[in-house]
């Protein structure tokens, strides 16, 4: 059990990949080189390429060689972020404030190793579809490749997607059915009092008191609103307000966001933030305007394809290495309007590691490449193989 020798064997070639893409990151709708180097690649290996879905995403379509079956896709997000790297790795990003903090350029190189090694063998009847998308990072890539006939031009009756996992140990898998991510929503709250002197506050109305408490007060919707066997976050994440020490400004804001999986929930909270936040600006004398813009859908995977990429992981890394109820996170992803669209799943990928997603010091495990990319390989050949049998 474990990775495949023939993907074990690309595993220095896979590296070397990895920490191009690392050291020359890419913003959204801005990756222009990432794109290019996987198109290239692809089309080296005679798969059918695509180019400029969803302004730089790109598909490659490969077909097996044991007959007719269904399609499957396969997606990668490619996006860096706009942090400044501290890693201190020497293949650290060459391009100041922006850095792939979140593993995008491993899962490429996984679904690129993978699309090489079955590109060699078409052991499978059907078609295997690669998706390379762009801006996942709040852009919502997905979206975007989907409005440009993604699933019309290139069908799918499944659709697959992975993300490396550093809380899990590494050589570990979570795959559970059901709510994976949360939906992810943005909140603005502009709250207007009136300007005073900071040594008159009686002449005016203080916007910056008046943000403190509707920020106290909005952490009822989870405490007291939401269903305690449900979850949600409404979490301020930045307050503007005032140039001077001695006055008291006109104008405060607030910006920040909601996360929850029900649709009731969500709806609850798009309906709570801008009662809590007008009814106690109001109470203190000022008004606020709420902003509230719904972002990602919860990621939800669906039973079968769940149950099927089970399957493959544990037959790959053992059944004790499975999680299959994993506990959801409270971060979005925007691999859901793919789910929205077609059946499938989305699965995280133990890498281990000091450092989470995000944080500054963050890189991505490269002996996790050849465990990635054996898992798309035997997902592929495992569930377009029972169409050949079929």
């Amino acid at each position: 059990m474990g990775p495949r020798s023939e993907l074990l064997e690309m595993a220095a070639e896979m590296t070397a990949w990895r920490q191009d893409l690392h050291q020359n990151p890419e913003l959204g709708y801005a990756e222009t080189r990432t794109a290019a180097a996987v198109a290239d690649r692809l089309e080296s290996w005679g798969l059918e390429v695509h180019r400029g879905l969803g302004k730089t995403g790109v598909v490659g379509v490969l077909r097996g060689d044991l007959g007719d079956g269904p399609a499957l896709g396969l997606r990668a997000d490619m996006d860096a972020l706009p942090m400044q790297e501290e890693s201190g790795a020497p293949h650290s990003s060459r391009n100041p404030g922006v850095f792939h903090g979140c593993g995008h350029d491993g899962h490429t190189t996984m679904l690129l190793g993978a699309a090489k090694h079955l590109a060699e063998s078409r052991r499978f009847a059907g078609t295997v579809h690669f998706i390379f998308q762009p801006a996942e990072e709040g852009l919502a890539g997905a979206r975007a490749m989907i409005e440009d006939g993604l699933f019309e031009r290139f069908p799918c009756e499944e659709v697959y997607g992975m993300h490396n996992w550093p809380q899990l140990g590494f050589g570990q898998m979570a795959v559970g059915s059901g709510p994976m991510m949360a939906a992810s929503d943005l909140i603005k709250i502009e709250i207007e009092g009136v300007g005073a002197h900071a040594a008159m506050p009686h002449r005016g109305v203080d916007p910056v008191y008046v943000a403190s408490q509707v920020i106290s007060a909005l952490q009822s919707l989870v405490s007291r609103s939401t269903n305690p066997a449900d979850a949600a976050v409404v979490s301020i994440t930045k307050v503007e307000a005032g140039s001077a020490s001695n006055v008291i400004p006109r104008l405060a804001t607030l910006t920040g966001t909601c996360r929850s999986f029900r649709p009731e929930t969500r709806d609850m909270l798009e309906a709570g933030v801008e009662r809590i936040a007008t009814g106690v600006a109001a109470a203190l004398g000022a008004t606020a305007t709420v902003t509230y813009s719904r972002g990602y859908p919860p990621t939800v995977n669906h039973p079968e394809q769940t149950a099927h990429a089970g399957a493959v992981a544990a037959a790959m890394l053992g059944e004790e290495a499975i999680d299959r109820s994993p506990e959801p996170s409270m971060g979005g992803e925007d691999f859901a309007f793919m789910l929205e669209q077609v059946p499938g799943t989305y699965v995280w990928l133990g890498t281990g590691g000091e450092f989470d997603l995000h944080h500054p010091r963050y890189d991505f495990n490269d002996e996790a490449l050849p465990l990635g990319a054996s898992f798309w390989v035997e997902l592929v050949e495992s569930r377009l193989g029972e169409a050949a049998a079929g």
